[in-house]
Order: structure tokens, then sequence, then C-alpha cells
């Protein structure tokens, strides 16, 4: 049975179970899916199942293994590599199941698997509660958070996988389970940083905290005194409080030169925090510094820009460094002087705090010591790629030596082989053995998993974040 067939029996399948107009092959609908963040993808899928409820889902992944269609999972589509989406196959679209409802009184919120950051901030903020989320409002809640989730409340509260309480999924033979510490504890403890790599998650429950306001904001500073800066950063952020969570990095400012960009976040008593960011304030001469109390959802407003689909191109590379020495950042001084688009940018993420005392195996995240996570984004406008790519392959290159073994895996692409292999550091083996007991035929990958010897083969489908 050719492709064609294999798609064409999947959708008299899928439109005898759900309303056809949740099963597109063409149309607004179907190209709403198709735009993804990464506009270097050019995917088309064979038909895209719009679905609203878990069933859909079922009937969704049901449809696909009978039929071998290759499977994606559509939610907020910012995957840099473009996994939501394959050639041909079935794309299961989450965008429809984006509910949030809280309970107060317990700090939980439950989320749709197509909810968006934003979502989940918007409705805890009714009750003066917030969730650990990313840093840019739009990208989806169950893509960051299976695979870990870095963010501006992680020094503090951990990362958005160490605040799932449980989940409900769809299993590769259909059948929907729910997990948690009591049900299925193993696959509860491999989807903690594991990635959508054991079912589709379409619901999950996620710990909120008490938090109505916080101090951050957004400083700049000239590239000249990039060194200066990024070496007084490092030395504060080693011994920083669990309130106070940054990120540094190199982009290109509003006026096209280079810059150092820090951006502080401070969760605990405001007025504990104000000399910190002071100090953060004077690590320099800013040319710009946005400071202040702000809600949650206005600090991740001021990254909306990071996640708007637009068209641009991206490519990604990741690398894990345990301080900002003088080596690490000399390569990200020449990094900046070789930008090859004003576009592109090196944000770094600071891991401490309470994310560092979970211990390692207690979830599948593989580094819970100090660290700093640098994500490496060549963005550009359509066209030749090739020089934008060597751009991001050469700074991971230069990284390398002075970097921890492994790397994030939400950020890793698919030929990463060196870094995926050691990215789960010492839960690999345990990781392994629960895809080959949850996932046995390997109909499901997200963030790549390590080599194994389970034959494990490339249909799978991706939940793009």
């Amino acid at each position: 049975m050719t492709s064609t067939d294999a798609a064409a029996e999947a959708i008299r399948e899928l439109s005898g179970r759900l309303d056809p107009n949740r099963v597109v092959t063409s149309g607004p609908a179907y190209e709403a899916t198709c735009r993804i963040w990464n506009g270097a993808v050019a995917s088309r899928p064979a038909v895209v199942v719009r679905c609203r409820t878990q069933a859909d889902v079922q009937a969704a992944v049901r449809a696909s293994r009978n039929h071998d269609l290759p499977l994606s999972v559509r939610a907020g589509g910012h995957d840099w590599a473009g996994r939501s989406l394959r050639d041909n196959g079935l794309v299961i679209d989450l965008t429809g199941m984006r509910q949030v409802t809280v309970d107060a009184e317990a700090r939980v919120a439950t989320v749709g698997g197509g909810a968006t950051a934003t979502d989940v901030v918007a409705a805890g903020a009714v009750h003066g509660l917030a969730a650990v989320t990313g840093n840019v409002g739009s990208v989806g809640m169950a893509g960051l958070t299976l695979g870990g989730g870095y963010g501006p409340l992680s020094g503090r509260f951990g990362l958005a996988a160490d605040n799932l309480l449980g989940a409900e999924l769809v299993l590769a033979d259909g059948r929907l389970v729910t997990v948690d510490e009591d049900h299925e504890p193993e696959l509860f403890w491999a989807l903690r940083g594991g990635g959508g790599n054991f079912g589709v998650v379409t619901s999950m429950r996620l710990r909120l905290h008490a938090l109505d306001r916080l101090l951050g904001g957004l400083i700049v500073y000239p590239w000249e005194q990039a060194t200066k800066v990024l070496e007084q950063a490092d030395q504060i952020l080693a011994v920083a409080p669990d309130e106070l969570t940054v990120q540094v990095g190199v982009l290109t400012n509003r006026d096209g030169r280079r810059a150092v960009f820090v951006t502080p976040t401070w969760s605990g008593e405001p007025a504990a925090g104000e000399a910190y960011v002071d100090e953060l304030q004077r690590l320099g001469d800013p040319v710009m510094a946005v400071m202040g109390p702000m809600a949650y959802g206005e600090l991740l407003r001021l990254n909306d820009f990071l996640g708007e689909i637009t068209g641009n191109h991206y490519a990604a590379r990741t690398r894990t460094m345990a301080r900002l020495t003088s080596d690490v950042i000399a390569v990200l001084t020449e990094a900046g002087d070789a930008f090859t688009t004003p576009l592109s940018l090196i944000p770094i993420h600071h891991f401490h705090g309470a994310a560092t005392r979970i211990p390692v195996e207690n979830t599948a995240f593989g580094v819970r010591e100090d660290h700093h996570m640098a994500e490496i984004v060549a963005i550009w406008e359509p066209g030749d790629g090739l020089p934008h790519k060597a751009w991001a392959d050469s700074v991971a290159d230069a990284l390398a030596p002075h970097s921890l073994p492994g790397g994030y895996p939400n950020m890793l692409g698919p030929d990463d082989h060196a870094q995926n292999a050691e990215a789960y550091g010492p839960n690999t083996a345990r990781l392994l053995a629960a895809k080959a007991r949850f996932d046995p035929d390997g109909v499901f990958s997200a963030t790549a998993l390590p080599p194994s010897t389970t034959g494990t083969t490339e249909r799978s489908p991706r939940r793009s974040g």
C-alpha cells in the first residue's frame, strides 16, 4: 500500500469516528497547523486531526498505527527542528485543547495538552498563583514541561518538570492512562524530563505557587563592556539566592550594534530583591534598563517577540557550562563578533537553587548541579541558511571543550548524536528501560533518546512545545 493509499484509509476511518471538520487535508485549518515557529520547515502532512477531546486523540493514534502513518503532535509549534510535522504523516493538533482550570485551595492547575504558558499564567493570576513556565508565553506547556523546562522561577521552585503532579496520556495502543506518584510511577518518573517519548499527553496537573508580583525586567549593556559584564554576572550568580533567577546573553540591539543583556527575575519579597537588581544594573554602563515590579504575565510578554511565528528560519544548538569562565566568555564575545545575521542571539539560562536540590534519580532529567545552559540560536529571513547554520555549529564546537557532557534535551536536534547519548546522565539506562516497557515499538519520540538496542524507529510522533 502506498503512503497515499494509507492516508486515504486513515482519513476514511477517522471520518467515521469524528466530526469531519476535525479531519482536514487542505484549507485554512490545515495551513494554520502547518504554520510553525521555524519557517524553514516545509513538511506537508497527509492529514491533520484537530483534536478537541481525549477520545479524538485516541482515535488519531489508532488510525495512524492501523495504517502505518508517521505520527506527530503539534501544540505550541516551537520545536526549532520542526518535528511537529511529518511529510505524508498524520498530525495530532492539540491547539483546540487549551483549557486550564485552577483549584486555588489545593494550588493545582489542570492543563489541556495544547495550552501555552500564557494560558496557564493567566488562569493562575486570577488567584494570585503562578506556574513554573519557560521565558516565552506562546510556548506549549506540555512540551516544555516534559523535557525539563528552564524558566524565570526555576531557582525558587525548580524546573517545570519538577512541578508536574500527574498527567493523562494516550499510549501507543490508544489506551488512555492516568499517571502520578501512585499510578504507573515509573512512567510518571520518565515523563519528568524524558520528553513526549511515551504517549500523547492530553492533560497535566501542575503545582502552583503563591506569587502575585515579582521584580523583573531587562538590562542591556554595550558590546565593549561584554567581558566585564559577563565576568561580574558569573560571580553574582554563583552565590545567588533561590529567589533570584537570571538570564544573560548576547544579541544585536535595536540600534544594530552587538550588546549583552541581563534579565533578572526576583520572586521573593520585593524589598529584599532591590539590592540584587541594583547590583546587576551596575555591572557596567547600561544603554537600557527597564526594571520594576510586575505581574508574571507582564514578564513573559517582554519576550513575546521571541515566540512570534513570522516565517523566519531557525537553527539551534546548545551547550551546558558549569560556570561562565574566561574561556567561555571569550567564545561568547567571539560569537557575537561573528554574527551572520542581526536576528541571531545566545540566551543563557542559570540553573541553581531549588532545581539543584532534587536528587538526580527522582526524575528523568539528567543534570542537577549548578550550571548555565546556552541556547545558540541562528535566525534569518528566508534564504540561504548555510552560513547561519555554520555559525551556530562553530559556536557549539568552540564551547564544547568548556562544557559538561550532553545537553538540554529540549534544545537538542535529532542529529546531535554525541550530546543526545549523554543528555540523561545517570538516568539513561532507567529511561531506556521505561521506553522499552511503555513503547516497545518506538511509536513516540519527542526529544531524542540516547541510542538503545530496542530497535526503535524514526516513524514516531513529536510533541512541539
